[in-house]
């Protein structure tokens, strides 16, 4: 076997062998970077590489954006921001069998697309419309199973920790385009769940919410409309121009921080545990995208994800059944590695492929955030399914089998996102970011 075969099989197999043994992610990856590299280089030179790469991937402006915006995550999730958006997702699903399990996934939606975290999203939303849905009849992994479904939306809309990571692995594509290429896919993704979910709520006869007065309704909405700007300023921000991605990032943090005190539900001791928070995820993911560059190093030095490409490339050339297969790779992959470190290492070695079928960068990336969203929610790896279950108190056990039917219109929109490009590339282009 060459360089090549030998390099790739010690990268992954040790990679997969020191996570099967419990050795975080990030420790992990080095190490297997560091073990493949010392096939093609000696050792002094090896190590100055692996530490050159640690510090050369964290060496970009354009991962401010991304601590800005886990910040003024932090503070929305502790300033109020969700109660209003709740109450609006009610008035929105309230008339429909199983209204509560729509303002779940509205209300997933609307959080996620603030936050930008899908695990704030479900955790809670879950603590506030589980024992609502409980009390009014729902099976308790109905609701836990909805829940679960609808919070990788926070992912896709607006792709906070996407857009910064496959910008910087895929040369540069445009932050801005990424940034909004979301919307439509995760608009897709939630009328197919409500769909489902209302079918199910339908069968299982349950309630619809009492009708909002027409006094009430506009009391909801005026409320929820601060909170509803933030989106508006920050997307509108970085499409015209006005701003960088960065600079929209830390707009989003000062825009935050008023609107919670304006609501006096952000209090002085609260700013130590919120800028905790933000650093220590921070370095988590910070200390991810190092060793994971220094991995992509590696694979691009021993010309690792070249051979995949001509190997794919090599079974068929017709295109369908390429993305098929892709789509196929990063499901399974997703099922047992978080969202972040799949991305950061199966960029490097997808993304030729794409670029040879002639995909948009824009579209790719909004595939594998669809891709790797959904699985957030499936075993055994599943970060949302987790806290979804355990804020439920429904065991894992239970929520599966309700869950199963829920993948199936997850991935409808992953489908036809996939192969119908101006579903994430229309409103990128109306915006003039891309050709």
């Amino acid at each position: 076997m060459d360089l090549t075969v030998w390099t790739g099989i010690v990268l992954f197999g040790l990679f997969f062998l020191f996570l099967f043994i419990g050795v975080p992610i990030s420790v992990s990856i080095a190490i297997a970077a560091f073990a493949a590299v010392l096939i093609v280089l000696p050792m002094t030179p090896s190590l100055l590489v692996i530490s050159q790469q640690l510090i050369t991937g964290v060496d970009s402006t354009v991962l401010l954006a991304l601590v800005f915006f886990m910040l003024a995550g932090s503070i929305m999730n502790n300033g109020g921001i969700a109660e209003r958006l709740i109450n609006l997702a009610k008035l929105i699903g309230g008339r429909m069998a199983g209204s509560l399990a729509h303002t779940n996934i509205i209300g997933n939606t609307l959080f996620g697309a603030i936050s930008g975290s899908a695990i704030a999203a479900s955790a809670t939303m879950g603590r506030i419309m589980h024992p609502q849905e409980t009390k009014e009849g729902y099976a308790p992994s109905y609701s836990a199973a909805v829940n679960i479904a609808s919070a990788p939306t926070g992912l896709i809309i607006p792709l906070v920790e996407f857009r910064s990571f496959f910008s910087l692995l895929s040369g540069g594509t445009s932050i801005g385009a990424l940034f909004i290429a979301g919307y439509l896919p995760g608009i897709l993704m939630i009328i197919l769940l409500m769909v489902v979910a209302y079918i199910l709520a339908k069968r299982a006869n349950y309630p619809v919410s009492a009708k909002t007065s027409g006094s009430e309704a506009v009391r909801v909405v005026l409320q929820s409309i601060p909170s509803l700007l933030l989106i508006v300023v920050v997307i509108g921000g970085i499409a015209s121009g006005i701003f960088t991605a960065t600079e929209g990032a830390a707009v989003a943090v000062l825009y935050a921080g008023i609107l919670s005190l304006f609501y006096r539900q952000l209090k002085l001791p609260d700013v130590p545990k919120i800028l905790k928070e933000t650093v220590i995820y921070s370095g988590i993911i910070l200390l991810l995208i190092g060793t994971s560059t220094a991995m992509s190093w590696v694979l691009a030095y021993a010309g690792i994800p070249q051979a995949i490409s001509e190997a794919m490339l090599s079974i068929t050339d017709n295109v369908p059944i390429l993305l098929l297969i892709m789509l196929f790779i990063l499901l399974i992959v997703g099922t047992f590695m978080d969202v972040a470190p799949a991305l950061l290492i199966f960029t490097p070695i997808l993304f030729p492929v794409a670029m040879q079928m002639g995909m948009d960068p824009v579209h790719f990336g909004t595939i594998m955030a669809m891709a790797l969203a959904i699985g957030v929610t499936t075993p055994p790896i599943g970060t949302v399914l987790f806290i979804g279950s355990s804020v439920s108190g429904v065991s894992i056990e239970k929520v599966i089998p309700k869950l199963l039917i829920f993948y199936v219109p997850l991935v409808i929109a992953l489908v036809l996102v996939t192969f119908i490009p101006e579903i994430s590339l229309f409103l990128p282009r109306l915006f003039g970011l891309v050709e």
